[in-house]
């Protein structure tokens, strides 16, 4: 099962997307971090998150950036937190946003289950400088190619996952 889970900021997709790899089998669960850590606030951000998934039995693989040199062993349940960081790592911080979509699709053939999480940027209505729009673009590409690869696509609303593509799974 590959699932994209899609939501705007504080809706509750990362803990939505962690209860469902909770209701899947425990062996191999693996939690890819994107963040980069660079400020205090990230740092907490990073605390939150792992207490949250504290007694969830993930191994946690920072990658921030080229995702496919994650080690994950094959079979293993992955959830990959986010793509949103992951672009913006690989654009803005020498790395390749060619190589991410590939990484995806090296990851869907490796994992048993893949959930990814994503996020609604794109609503807001703002003009942003070229750069900024530039990121923009090519991460829509890049969520709408995570959605073709995807199973099911859910977008969190409020902490209740709605159907974009496919069926809810049950959590």
């Amino acid at each position: 099962m590959i699932v994209l889970v899609t939501g705007g900021s504080g809706c509750g997709k990362s803990t939505w997307a962690e209860k469902l790899i909770a209701s899947l089998p425990e062996e191999n669960r693996i939690y890819i971090a994107t963040m980069q850590v660079y400020d205090e606030e990230s740092v907490r951000r990073v605390a939150r998150h792992r207490a949250q998934r504290a007694d969830k039995g993930f191994r946690t693989i920072e990658c921030e950036k080229d995702l496919a040199s994650a080690d994950v062993p094959e079979g293993s349940i992955v959830l990959l937190e986010d793509l949103v960081n992951l672009m913006a790592n690989e654009m803005f911080d020498g790395g390749d946003t060619g190589r991410i979509v590939p990484a995806l699709h090296g990851l869907a053939e490796k994992c048993r289950h893949l959930v990814m999480v994503t996020n609604d940027v794109f609503s807001d209505g703002v003009a942003y400088a070229e750069s900024t729009q530039g990121y923009l673009r090519q991460l829509a590409d890049i969520n709408r190619q995570a959605a073709d690869l995807a199973d099911c696509v859910v977008e969190v609303v409020y902490s209740i996952p709605v159907a974009v593509k496919g069926e809810v799974p049950c959590v």
